[in-house]
């Protein structure tokens, strides 16, 4: 029994890892479930099997197939189940009502931008729009999270994103998302770039707005601007301005923000206070 037990124990943890990726492999951005959950979610199933071929199948032994596949299969069905929930849940409470964070104005947790790309006054297109737009997002990331909608202006009012995706080889939603995507990898960092949720929404009219829906980050985010020299800042939100912080501000910041706790050891990300 013992001998049994002690081979077990490590096939256990491998057949839960191995469940575990593979649920996030097939939920992808839309599970919020940290890999370390899913694990011990897929070993939780696993001992339910165990219970459930004991209790209903006389006579079995640990390693009999009938046995194994009750076992694995209650582990995959549980995983998915929870990670189901989990996204259900995290779709959810992410939709955003955009004629209602319009209407309210810019804050601590919202940001508006007319263009991504276009200078407005000098017409023209300018990397300048572009920075502004990275700094905002890893603002968001580095404080309590937000929602940056471009193609509305500082009152709320939607203009659109014409001038920006003229700006484009194919102007359409999906090229400016890539577009948008490789600009924060660029920027950001690909770790940080993965976090931000991108999605397009019509308003009145023929008008349609982009909206970027930011998690607060589990570790800090630093702009790097590799054309400017290149300098790394650590932005954040103080109020509804985005503002770099010195560095012996940077380092004090990091220290009390991103203190490792059992939610961020759980969950992947820092909640929100």
């Amino acid at each position: 029994m013992l001998i049994e037990f002690g081979v077990a124990l490590p096939l256990v943890l491998l057949v839960a890892y191995l469940v575990a990726r593979g649920i996030r492999a097939l939920f992808g951005r839309r599970l919020p479930l940290s890999l370390a959950v899913m694990i011990i979610v897929a070993v939780l199933g696993m001992s339910a099997g165990m219970l459930v071929a004991g209790l209903f199948l006389y006579g079995q032994r640990l390693w009999m197939a009938a046995t194994l596949l009750i076992v694995i299969g209650s582990s995959v069905a549980l995983s998915f189940v929870v990670a189901g929930i989990a996204a259900a849940l995290r779709r959810g409470r992410d939709d955003v009502d955009v004629a209602a964070v319009l209407a309210a104005g810019e804050s601590d947790r919202v940001e508006f931008k007319e263009t991504a790309r276009w200078n407005v006054r000098e017409d023209k297109k300018d990397a300048r729009m572009e920075l502004a737009i990275v700094k905002t997002v890893a603002a968001f990331l580095n404080s309590d999270g937000g929602v940056l909608v471009i193609g509305a202006d500082d009152d709320g009012r939607p203009v659109g994103l014409g001038r920006d995706l003229a700006t484009l080889r194919h102007p359409d939603h999906d090229r400016f998302e890539l577009w948008l995507r490789d600009l924060f990898v660029s920027v950001l960092g690909r770790n940080a770039a993965t976090l931000p949720r991108i999605r397009f929404a019509a308003l009145a009219g023929d008008d349609s707005v982009c909206v970027v829906q930011v998690p607060p980050s589990s570790a800090p985010v630093f702009l790097t601007q590799t054309s400017g020299g290149g300098s790394t800042d650590l932005w954040v939100r103080v109020g509804n301005s985005t503002r770099a912080l010195r560095v012996d501000e940077a380092v004090a910041y990091v220290a009390r923000r991103f203190k490792p706790t059992i939610a961020t050891a759980l969950l992947g990300r820092r909640l929100t206070r």
